[in-house]
């Protein structure tokens, strides 16, 4: 069993400490091998910080919520396999049990295939609140694949979320179905707004059943992905934009991709690496053109500050992934090990759901309770310091406030003599990492 199971025999009351604990040892070392810190994540916003419905829509989508990455899993079905555009480091033949990467697959399913997929995996991880079609084609595309999967799984999970991921070419078709289905995410690969930029990356695209090429291609992609983005949030869906960072080619132009992403009102901007290898048989890695180092990915990201929300806990999902984000099973769910006949029993995930909202509510107050308690206290103190620091700099003939900012600064002084603001920042700042954690006491 994964060791990312929780094992429903442990959700009683009485066992609640230990399981916490179990938990937090858990959360920290995922967050220690995935790099989940303060920026890393989706939206950081607590309930307090954000409309209700919006927060209805994000408190348990792994992708969409810093916190519930660590509390839920998600699973994608690949129902769709046509997709309507080329991108040069897209091959959709691909298939590698152990290669983890958008497109990939190792069983392409029908719609009432899926459904049982779903239903085996609801019955075995509790975790499971999202369900997602990306793929390995282009899901909007792929329409009637797409609704008709949706359709079977509604019908018997009705609280699960649904999602679909899109390059956008033949999504504004389908928005009305989309709302009308309850689709409330939605993520749409956005790599350019500049199509002489779009030509390099996409070589072609069918639309109107035309097959188009080269600048005209990637001049009515971007339209129609614009169109896309503004229909879905004037009605209401929130939108992930995904880009793909290529070196050379589209590295500086996703600074503008950003901000106007966010113009628009999309809900996060996930910003990833190019993986281009030879041996996945792409035009990219066949021709050589190499991924971004980590440096030139993080530079790119800081070069975004001020532009749409970013979320950095990506981790380029295969396209029949399930579990926790970090985590594939998929192999544990092939069509092979699963029984024909699937009845959902929602009282797994329904016992798992009442275990995190009473785990979410003393977490917030634990955290309220540190803050409130301690807060004055190390203010009061930081304050006493911050004036005996001042004297003994008035002493020399030095003013605080003549000093230069780099020498005034917290580090410049006793580890134990910040200023109040910092004092009370650094409270504020902890309370944050235990909200973002998720494993508090």
């Amino acid at each position: 069993m994964s060791a990312n199971v929780i094992s429903l025999d442990a959700l009683s009351v009485g066992s609640r400490d230990r399981l916490r604990d179990d938990l937090a040892a858990r959360a920290a070392r995922a967050a220690g091998e995935a790099g989940c810190s303060a920026s890393s994540c989706g939206s950081k916003q607590a309930p307090e910080d954000m409309d209700p419905a919006t927060w209805a829509k994000v408190k348990d989508h792994p992708c969409y919520s810093e916190e519930a990455h660590h509390y839920f899993a998600r699973m994608h079905v690949a129902v769709s396999p046509a997709c309507d555009i080329q991108c040069n480091y897209c091959n959709r033949k691909y298939d590698c049990a152990n290669e983890s990467r958008p497109g990939v697959v190792s069983e392409r399913l029908t719609p009432a295939e899926a459904a049982r997929k779903v239903i085996a995996v609801a019955n075995k991880v509790p975790q499971l609140s999202v369900l997602g079609i990306a793929g390995p084609g282009d899901a909007a595309y792929d329409w009637t694949k797409t609704r008709e999967t949706f359709h079977r799984v509604a019908t018997q999970i009705p609280d699960i979320k649904l999602c679909l991921s899109s390059n956008g070419l033949s999504l504004p078709d389908h928005v009305d179905e989309i709302v009308g289905m309850n689709v409330d995410h939605v993520t749409l690969t956005i790599n350019m707004l500049d199509p002489e930029i779009g030509a390099q990356i996409y070589p072609w695209i069918f639309y109107r059943r035309q097959r188009i090429w080269g600048v005209e291609a990637s001049r009515i992609l971007h339209e129609r992905q614009m169109l896309a983005l503004d229909m879905l949030v004037a009605r209401g869906v929130l939108v992930k934009v995904n880009s793909v960072l290529i070196p050379g080619i589209n590295d500086a132009h996703l600074i503008e991709v950003n901000r106007e992403v966010k113009r628009r009102g999309a809900f996060l901007h996930n910003i990833m690496p190019l993986i281009s290898a030879p041996e996945h048989g792409t035009h990219f890695g066949l021709t050589g053109q190499r991924g971004p180092t980590a440096a030139e990915l993080r530079a790119v990201q800081e070069a975004c500050a001020g532009g749409a929300n970013l979320m950095k806990h990506c981790r380029q999902c295969r396209a029949d992934a399930v579990g926790l984000l970090g985590e594939d099973r998929g192999q544990e769910f092939t069509l092979d090990r699963l029984e024909e006949d699937q009845t959902y029993d929602p009282g797994h995930r329904e016992t798992y759901r009442d275990w995190v909202g009473k785990e979410r509510e003393d977490r917030r107050a634990a955290a309220a309770e540190a803050q409130a308690q301690t807060g004055g206290q190390v203010a009061a103190s930081a304050r006493r310091c911050w004036w005996r620091w001042q004297r003994r700099a008035a002493a020399g003939s030095t003013s605080i406030s003549a000093m230069p900012a780099s020498s005034r600064s917290s580090r410049s002084m006793p580890r134990a003599c910040v200023s109040p603001f910092t004092a009370v920042a650094t409270i504020t700042a902890s309370a944050a990492r235990a909200r973002r954690t998720g494993w508090t006491g």
